[in-house]
């Protein structure tokens, strides 16, 4: 048989790193292919690596047929649910797979409702207005991605949010283990020329980015509401020198206050703005 590569299919999960390779090749190298490549028809689903080793080196392998797969989204599901299971897999890259379920489940759903409502519209009477097919159920909360990934619902949305603000070279920074998910995260708030600037300062930097991120946001957070004093809730109000502040008083305050605070903020962030670019100027 002659097996065929599909290129969507090999691209599909993260790549080995250069040292995963080499101690592949050097288990195969010794050991030889112990565990059969997995193909749909002549299409190869699972052994990507192992096949194309074995081929430079001339190493006997074995194949089985996975007769379960009808459909390419088929085969993509149960990719993803096999390297799920595998405990080499990164938290970034297991939320990464997670997440193509969720929309490979949610987009099957979709369809099988439209599906459904456009045989009940030709084989049935009309509906009573107001009512419409059920659309069938699919965990695909964010609880249920989380459960899938074995990870938290925050680190979830972490990796949500680094795939949509991302840039490119944040990203594998974050695959390579430069930065961590929730520091990731932090540093994808940034203007994609600065997130590309900070990557290049190295993984020091990102962290210090980041931390100082995180610190501006904790300080342009509006203080906290003073705890009600025992007269407020019913008391007898203590005698004082002179009339509290109105209502309408401490919100001038409160204004003036994070006016203050904002300008600061501002001023922070163009002296951060300032070192990222000193430091990429310098490496």
């Amino acid at each position: 048989m002659q097996i065929k590569i599909n290129d969507v299919l090999k691209a599909y999960i993260e790549p080995l790193t250069e040292a995963e390779h080499a101690a592949l090749e050097r288990s195969l190298l010794a050991e030889g292919c112990r565990d059969a490549l997995v193909l749909w028809d002549d299409i190869l689903v699972d052994g990507h690596n192992r096949y194309a080793i074995c081929q430079q080196h001339g190493i006997p392998f074995k194949v089985i047929q996975n007769t379960t797969f009808k459909s390419m989204e088929d085969v993509m599901l149960w990719m993803i649910d096999n390297h799920l299971g595998r405990r080499s897999v990164s938290d970034f890259q297991r939320g990464v797979l997670a997440l193509r379920k969720k929309d490979i489940l949610a987009q099957r759903a979709e369809e099988m409702a439209a599906r459904a409502q456009a045989e009940d519209a030709a084989i049935a009477p009309p509906e009573p207005e107001g009512e419409a097919p059920v659309a069938p159920k699919v965990r695909t909360s964010r609880e249920d991605i989380a459960r899938a990934a074995r990870l938290s619902t925050n680190t979830i949305s972490q990796i949500e949010k680094i795939q949509k603000t991302a840039t490119p070279e944040l990203v594998e920074a974050v695959r390579a283990g430069t930065i961590s998910i929730n520091a990731a995260a932090t540093v994808a708030s940034l203007p994609p020329e600065d997130q590309v600037q900070a990557v290049a300062g190295g993984k020091k930097f990102l962290q210090q980015a980041a931390k100082e991120i995180r610190e501006q946001r904790a300080a342009s957070r509006p203080p906290k509401p003073a705890k009600p004093a025992p007269w407020e809730d019913g008391g007898e109000a203590p005698s004082l020198p002179s009339q509290p502040l109105t209502e309408v008083e401490h919100l001038r305050a409160e204004v003036a206050q994070l006016k203050e605070k904002n300008a600061a903020l501002r001023a922070e962030n163009a002296e951060l703005r300032e070192r990222i670019a000193q430091l990429v100027d310098a490496s």
